[in-house]
């Protein structure tokens, strides 16, 4: 059963999901977020996904354990801007120092809690990094809530073509991207409460129940009934 808590690291979550069967398919939905994962003995890198991300069960008895950023978060934390690690999975050890890398898996798997020791890595080079954009918290709150990307500029007192600009090392892609994202995610924890689609739409601002059905197909890759079946 897939578990998550709130992290000390600000608006993230630490996580533990079970293993998947050998060749079975895992469907990863965008969420705006990035991940840093312990997943077979190895520290790896979840960058920012544009649409689903598919993967196999590899029947690992371990299963996943990791620590999701909130959007914007995670460049602070792993010291490389989230567009240059957009759509991809690479081992910590390819953004940071081998040796500094063997170290601390060890030490995650010496671990009781791996979620434990993950937040932990995260903490103090949190407080060690150069503090994120500071645009970023009011950006994806409006984001979130479903304000245009012109709205979401001029709040943050920037044109359209700066916002986007600043929103690609934040976030690993442009603002009107991320609002997709986060959209689609606020209508799927709708629907999974029994909210006819129709009304799903109007409530999260799609045009119509068609325009909803079109964009979660397009960003997960099958329709929402799959979804939420």
């Amino acid at each position: 059963m897939y578990r998550e808590r709130p992290s000390r690291v600000p608006g993230a979550v630490v996580w533990r999901r079970p293993g998947a069967s050998p060749g079975a398919t895992l469907r990863i939905l965008p969420d705006g977020c990035m991940d840093l994962l312990w997943v077979g003995g190895e520290l790896l890198v979840a960058g920012p996904d544009p649409v689903a991300h598919l993967g196999t069960g590899t029947g690992d008895a371990a299963g996943y354990t990791g620590i999701r950023f909130a959007p914007g978060t995670a460049p602070a934390v792993l010291g490389v801007p989230a567009d240059e690690l957009r759509g991809l999975r690479v081992p910590l050890a390819s953004l940071w120092p081998e040796a500094e890398v063997g170290r601390l898996a060890e030490r995650v798997h010496a671990a009781a809690r791996p979620g434990v020791a993950l937040e932990e890595l995260a903490v103090r080079r949190l407080a060690s990094a150069p503090p994120p954009d500071r645009a970023v918290p009011g950006v994806v709150a409006m984001l979130r809530r479903g304000a245009a990307v012109a709205e979401v500029a001029d709040a943050a007192g920037l044109s359209e073509r700066q916002l986007h600009r600043r929103s690609l090392p934040a976030f690993g892609y442009g603002p009107k991207t991320l609002m997709r994202i986060l959209r689609m995610d606020r209508a799927l924890t709708l629907a999974r409460t029994g909210v006819p689609y129709a009304a799903v739409a109007a409530r999260t601002g799609y045009a119509d129940q068609a325009h909803l059905s079109r964009e979660v197909k397009a960003l997960a890759g099958v329709p929402l009934g799959v979804l939420i079946a």
